[in-house]
């Protein structure tokens, strides 16, 4: 019997790798960060807030992380083509593209405004096209494969009773999309994958893991639908990202991993 010759770590080795990430600020874009730059990616990081990226680039310096930081959303092409350039520019390809930027906006349908309706799907899907589009152009043009992750959630799979038309909406269409374009880039070798999480520790959900009976309440309901029992982590998060982002799921494209502790299962 002879065994294959595989390295399993060197198959989840990322470093030198340029990465543009979208959103870097958020909660899951301080987990990308902080995942692909302490394994020796080079990182160019975007968001629309302006403090809080300088913060995020000072906190990367010091962590030895190499970053440079782009003030921009991908609202518009201009505004895309504006980001994959700085990341040109600064390490000369673009390798991984990852979009985790976001919103949420809740409310029934039938108190939604159309223009709340479409802040939405522009921030979670014309913008996740729009830097695609311009990250895939230059990575057939690299001609040296690629990986585009983006996020998506539980709720692209499954409804919610309160109010989340919009989100839910927004949510379905990134797994399309994630679909449709790992068969259009397979050709180029350029995997096109989604991580979806359901609740992980944030600022944003820092009150669910609180120790009184409104936060016990909430969190009972939701974890009777979890098999593994608890709330995520950020850790749990980084896992499927490094693997997304690596030679490792090089075979896999199109596929939607649920973070989610076997919510989307039962």
């Amino acid at each position: 019997m002879t065994l294959p010759a595989i390295n399993p770590m060197g198959l989840f080795d990322i470093a030198g790798k340029s990465a543009v990430v979208i959103g870097a600020t958020g909660a899951f874009g301080q987990v990308v960060c902080a995942t692909l730059g302490n394994a020796g990616a080079k990182l160019t990081v975007t968001a629309g807030n302006a403090e809080s990226l300088a913060t995020l680039q000072a906190e990367l310096e010091a962590a030895g992380v190499s970053a440079v930081s782009v003030n921009k959303r991908p609202n518009s092409e201009e505004d895309c083509n504006a980001i994959i350039a700085a990341a040109l520019e600064a390490y000369g390809s673009v390798d991984i593209l990852v979009v985790a930027s976001g919103t949420n906006d809740v409310s029934p349908i039938t108190e939604m405004s159309p223009e709340r309706f479409s802040k939405v799907m522009l921030a979670n899907v014309d913008g996740a096209w729009l830097i695609a589009r311009a990250a895939g152009a230059q990575m057939i043009k690299q001609a040296t494969g690629g990986k585009v992750v983006f996020t998506s959630s539980a709720r692209g799979k499954l409804g919610h009773p309160a109010g989340y038309s919009a989100y839910c909406t927004s949510k379905s269409a990134v797994d399309g999309m994630t679909k449709a374009l790992g068969c259009e880039w397979g050709k180029y070798d350029i995997t096109v994958n989604a991580i979806a999480p359901t609740v992980f520790r944030s600022p944003v959900t820092a009150w669910m893991f609180e120790d009184n009976d409104d936060a016990k309440a909430v969190r009972a309901g939701f974890l009777s639908r979890v098999p593994i029992g608890r709330l995520g982590e950020p850790e749990d998060l980084a896992g499927p990202l490094l693997f997304l982002c690596s030679r490792a799921s090089d075979f896999h494209t199109g596929h939607i991993i649920y973070a989610d502790g076997g919510y989307t299962a039962g």
